[in-house]
């Protein structure tokens, strides 16, 4: 008789501490636009962070802080609710991160890599929000080399961690749809002919080495189980028409660059992904943001 209460009041105890907690972790990944102009554009600024609000996230990675500091970032995360942030640097462009729960420091590394990389651990999870090279894909393959490396060094398939941001390099699981949609292939081999240093295509073709390393960890783009090939481009926005796009070359201009992958630990408990390339963030910024939302009593216990 006494075991079997013991049973059932710690099933209570275990069910009054699930009572009210949230049954996932959301998680966004946004490259903002030059820190809205170095902080000119506030219609821009104020525009964004009521989307964000609107998502209710958990934890945000953004991605060319430009003009931020530790303490303009802090105050810019509470607009959507959250009071923790950390930003990697407060020259050219930053990457940062904010959170609703209390975030553990652990790396910022800017050594040979072209914006630098922030690694941080809130929700249980260790995250490591990248922005890659935009110019070279020799660059961007020697980054994913230094990242994945830190990755396999202190993390084990065990562990629940998540690679976001903006790798400015395509996945060779969009290679189909590359091939049937070849203009932003045509425009980057006019742009890397103009180039005398760097040039963002191998060999006059998509370079697809820097993401296969990324998931050669394993790592799991989750996008892949909850979004159609057609609607996984990231980039660009209405916002690049008319400075560096005309209308007509929108219209045929698509490219997925802008990813979250997570490890084997979170990505089977993905419940959803979504790329919000829809009219409510064309004017937000030149790249559309992600989201992926993961069962929270499983992997963060």
């Amino acid at each position: 008789m006494k075991r079997k209460n013991l049973i059932l009041l710690l099933f209570l105890f275990l069910s009054f501490s699930l009572y009210g907690q949230k049954s996932s972790m959301k998680v966004i990944s946004y490259n903002i636009l030059n820190g809205f102009d170095w902080g000119k554009d506030t219609s821009r600024e104020d525009k964004l962070a009521s989307w964000i609000s609107k998502q209710k996230p958990d934890v945000v990675a953004l991605q060319e802080l430009c003009g931020f500091t530790q303490e303009k970032l802090e105050q810019f995360a509470k607009k959507w609710g959250h009071n923790y942030a950390v930003i990697l640097k407060n020259e050219g462009y930053p990457v940062g991160i904010s959170s609703n729960k209390p975030i553990e420091l652990k790396e910022k590394l800017q050594e040979g890599l072209w914006h630098g990389m922030l690694h941080c651990k809130t929700w249980n999870t260790d995250f490591f929000v990248v922005h890659l090279s935009p110019s070279d894909w020799k660059f961007r393959k020697q980054e994913a080399e230094i990242i994945t490396q830190r990755i396999e060094s202190c993390c084990t398939e065990t562990d629940p961690y998540i690679v976001l941001g903006d790798f400015n390099a395509v996945s060779p699981f969009d290679r189909d749809y590359n091939l049937r949609n070849p203009y932003q292939l045509e425009r980057m081999r006019k742009s890397d002919e103009k180039s005398k240093k760097y040039k963002n295509l191998r060999d006059g073709d998509y370079d697809y080495s820097v993401l296969s390393r990324f998931l050669s960890v394993p790592l799991t783009d989750v996008c892949l189980n909850f979004i159609d090939p057609k609607k996984r481009t990231t980039c660009p926005t209405p916002i690049n028409v008319p400075k560096w796009l005309s209308i007509e070359e929108m219209k045929i201009t698509r490219s997925r660059i802008d990813y979250i992958l997570a490890s084997s630990p979170l990505a089977i408990k993905c419940i959803s992904a979504e790329i919000f390339n829809g009219k409510e963030t064309y004017y937000l910024s030149d790249h559309y943001p992600v989201m992926a939302e993961f069962d929270l009593i499983s992997v963060c216990p």
